[in-house]
């Protein structure tokens, strides 16, 4: 395992290990930080057996460092929590795992929605500022000023890394939900490079698993659970042997993972039963839908997404369910909805339109729309998808007028 992929599967870790034994986000961060920059150097004969082990104890090290030239009383107080406290100290509270902990932090109410996910998925997951900002599609510089103000106001107003008690862990939910969410998606289509991080999509359902455990009568946390195994399950067919794209229509169903989608359909009941339908318990049975048989009953999606929307009334809510209306009404009634929409920057959006226009006879226009998703997706795979569709219109015949009835 080289530096990289250390960083990626121990980042997270390391930062909410550091955090609990310092009591300090912005001094952990900073530590952990300094502790993969000493392992570019030490590393470069032999890595240690444990790497994150080696990071989490070089990070405690530069961290005493500092705080014993600093004077103030809270780096005393931080230094002497760390000289007294052991490595692994026992877990208390009833969250009993440092990154889910990390989590709730972050998403203290003192600080605003954009601000509670977008510093948990820097800390948390080691996202950088463009990965986050395409999560949300808004620009960069917005994310990163929301990031600086979070630190700049948990520092300020002595916000304490502190686990809720029972009773509060409802208040902060919907921010952790959006989060694991939100991993989950830079995991399962990585902003740049190869296709999929796997790294991300395994602890955002790790932590998933967790939160469930802790609040197993949260509906909305089963339905997250349940979106993320079913979305999971698809993961082996979603890719070719070299590596292309292929889309849902297209995958081999065989090689879908039948235990996860078991285990996410088990899930999906349970949530029905309690008739208490929200946004991720809604997604998830539409992923149940489509992972139920051998074919997609697109009336039935169409059905979910009509409630969906009516949850979560979002530009890119109703450009899925346009997906859905291509199926069930046609591609034209499927165009008229997505030439509605305008969500900036967000290359579904041209491809989606792309897609029906070739449904409807009108090769010039889909490649254009084509050009114009190229121009924005930034994973690799993705763009060579995009270029191969646009490459079949190359030889198709001039525009042919749109089928009827």
């Amino acid at each position: 395992m080289d530096l990289t992929e250390v960083y990626r599967a121990e980042y997270g870790r390391c930062v909410a290990t550091l955090t609990r034994l310092l009591g300090d986000i912005g001094l952990a961060e900073e530590a952990v930080q300094d502790a993969f920059a000493t392992a570019v150097r030490a590393w470069e004969e032999e890595p240690p057996r444990n790497p994150g082990a080696w990071i989490v104890t070089t990070a405690r090290n530069r961290a005493l460092d500092r705080l014993r030239r600093e004077s103030t009383r809270e780096a005393r107080h931080a230094q002497a929590l760390l000289l007294h406290t052991p490595d692994e100290p026992e877990e208390v509270g009833p969250v009993r795992d440092d990154q889910l902990r990390l989590i709730f932090t972050c998403c203290h109410p003192a600080l605003s929605p954009l601000a509670q996910t977008a510093l948990t998925l820097r800390l948390l997951g080691g996202l950088e500022v463009p990965e986050i900002a395409r999560a949300y599609v808004v620009p960069e510089a917005t994310i990163s000023q929301r990031i600086v103000r979070a630190k700049k106001k948990i520092r300020d107003a002595g916000i304490p890394y502190c686990v809720p008690g029972a009773a509060e862990l409802p208040d902060r939910l919907d921010p952790v939900l959006t989060v694991l969410y939100l991993v989950f998606n830079e995991g399962y289509t990585s902003t740049t490079g190869e296709l999929v991080r796997t790294d991300l999509c395994r602890e955002a359902i790790r932590l998933a698993r967790a939160l469930a455990d802790l609040m197993p009568d949260e509906p909305e946390v089963l339905g997250l659970l349940a979106l993320l195994l079913l979305t999971e399950a698809r993961r082996p067919a979603r890719t070719g042997p070299s590596g292309e794209l292929v889309v849902l229509a297209e995958q081999d169903r065989s090689l879908w993972d039948h235990e996860l989608i078991a285990e996410g359909h088990g899930l999906v009941r349970r949530c029905l039963r309690r008739g208490r339908p929200g946004p991720y318990q809604l997604q998830a049975a539409i992923n149940a839908v489509h992972t139920d048989g051998p074919a997609t009953d697109w009336t039935q999606v169409l059905a979910l997404y009509d409630q969906l929307v009516a949850h979560v009334p979002t530009p890119i809510v109703a450009l899925n369910r346009a997906v859905a209306v291509a199926e069930v009404h046609g591609p034209e009634a499927a165009l008229a909805a997505v030439d509605a929409l305008d969500i900036p920057g967000y290359h579904l959006l041209p491809a989606t339109r792309a897609d029906l226009l070739v449904r409807l006879g009108r090769p010039a226009d889909a490649a254009a729309a084509y050009t114009d998703a190229i121009t924005l997706v930034t994973n690799d795979t993705e763009r060579a998808f995009l270029e191969a569709r646009r490459a079949r219109l190359a030889d198709a015949p001039g525009e042919t007028p749109a089928p009827t009835g």
